[in-house]
């Protein structure tokens, strides 16, 4: 239970970055971008507050995925919370890249 203490702050910490990252987004007036680096023109999107709305949810989804692996840990043990954050971090960032290229073609305007 001792390792489970750290385990859950860094994780919560580590999930609530992601989720005030997805704050961001939805309160962004113009688009969220995913890649760092990268921007989207207001030009390419159809709809921007509901494109960033559905950044904003995918990142604080993420993130609450994120400080759940630390409650696993807690309740379950350590390695169980730390399966399913590396599956998070593996098949998780997977998915998050498949979501927003859905987000981005949903809202895209030449589609």
């Amino acid at each position: 239970m001792d390792e489970s203490i750290p385990f859950l702050i860094i994780t919560s910490y580590c999930g609530l970055i992601f989720m005030i990252i997805g704050i961001y987004a939805i309160k962004r007036k113009t688009p969220m971008h995913f890649w760092s680096g990268t921007t989207v023109k207001v030009e390419e999107i159809s709809d921007i507050k509901a494109y960033n709305r559905a950044n904003g949810i995918m990142w604080i989804s993420y993130g609450i995925l994120m400080a759940l692996s630390g409650l696993i840990s807690l309740i379950f043990g350590t390695n169980i919370g730390g399966i399913f954050l590396i599956i998070l971090c593996t098949v998780g960032l997977i998915m998050l890249v498949s979501t927003y290229r859905g987000i981005y073609n949903k809202y895209r305007k030449d589609r």
